[in-house]
């Protein structure tokens, strides 16, 4: 298959027990195109970290198995597929750990063997990229940045690697409203440039005004996958253990539509 015609990611009848034998995916099937913008939803305890520490091989399946641009992930392609598929924790400070925040950035990149040039160069790309500016914070510790600039240079380090799929796990948690605009902005712009997306979530408000598809995780098994319509299905969302979006619940109610005055 042509790598421009397959899909970023395929998971098939995907299975995981942690080593003490907990069951956290059971028989997960999900298939997302490139260029897709997917919200993988559910409760706590669903599975969705663990799902997204499969897309790029951190974690390898019980039975199963993942496939990323047309390759199964196995022993012999985990670091590929690591560059292919970059990783956003939900703890920015479980990710930014140098002194400084261009030392955090040039990381990857050297790990990849590129040049001090070539790793000052892309470190500097990533910064731009998430809006923040390298001349004011390149040699800033991470701790002194905000959480919400801590956020997006946990971005920017996974961009300086050149992903072209990156999976980010509850990435507006703790942030407020402000700062979590100014994330959705950054996430915007790297889906205009062709970045395929998958983002981990409880969060049916983000899902329902972001994402293009979603898949439902319950209890480690997959409830519901398809368009992101399936957040206007209050019986969908409600196996899935979630609420539905605020505006579904209203008119599910008869509430009237609001509109803003003239």
């Amino acid at each position: 298959m042509n790598s421009k015609d397959c899909p970023a990611l395929v998971l098939r009848n995907v299975c995981y027990r942690y080593p003490d034998g907990t069951r956290a995916l059971s028989g997960v099937d999900m298939r997302v195109e490139q260029g897709e913008r997917r919200a993988i939803l559910g409760p706590n305890g669903a599975g969705k970290s663990t799902l997204a520490l499969m897309l790029n091989g951190l974690f390898r399946p019980s039975s199963g198995e993942v496939e990323v641009w047309g390759r199964v992930i196995g022993p012999d392609n985990e670091r590929w597929a690591r560059r292919m598929v970059g990783l956003v924790f939900q703890d920015p400070d479980d990710q930014v750990f140098s002194p400084t925040v261009a030392e955090d950035l040039r990381f990857g990149p050297r790990n990849l063997g590129c040049s001090e040039e070539e790793a000052t160069r892309r470190a500097r790309e990533a910064l731009r990229r998430v809006d923040l500016d390298w001349d004011t914070l390149a040699c800033r510790p991470p701790q002194n940045l905000s959480y919400g600039q801590r956020k997006r240079v946990a971005i920017a380090g996974v961009l300086a690697m050149a992903p072209r799929v990156i999976a980010l796990d509850e990435p507006t948690a703790n942030l407020d409203p402000l700062a979590e605009d100014a994330l959705l902005d950054v996430l915007d712009d790297l889906h205009g440039d062709g970045v395929t997306l998958a983002v981990v979530t409880h969060d049916v408000e983000l899902a329902a005004s972001w994402a293009d598809k979603v898949t439902f995780l319950r209890e480690g098994v997959v409830v519901a996958d398809g368009d992101v319509r399936l957040l206007w299905d209050p019986e969908t969302v409600a196996r899935a253990g979630l609420r539905s979006p605020r505006w579904s619940r209203r008119r599910e109610a008869g509430w009237p539509p609001c509109f803003p005055p003239d």
